[in-house]
């Protein structure tokens, strides 16, 4: 899972816009768009550094580096 903070993510043009970017790389991704937080997480096989510059390309650019989700503690 990416984690990653968009100060540009503000209305639902941009929700799709994002998801279109990343589901172009893997159409089978799942990404989870959270406006208020400005925020988007992606369950993707795409690299990391493949789907920033996605989000680059797409004028999403990401405040912060991708990093995958900590694993649960069990």
């Amino acid at each position: 899972m990416l984690e990653f903070d968009i100060a540009a993510l503000s209305c639902g043009h941009c929700a799709r816009a994002v998801t279109e970017a990343v589901q172009a790389l893997d159409p089978a991704a799942r990404v989870d768009v959270d406006l208020g937080r400005k925020h988007v997480s992606i369950d993707t096989r795409a690299a990391p550094e493949q789907v920033a510059a996605a989000l680059v390309e797409a004028g999403y650019p990401p405040a912060a580096p991708a990093a995958p989700a900590a694993p649960a503690a069990a």
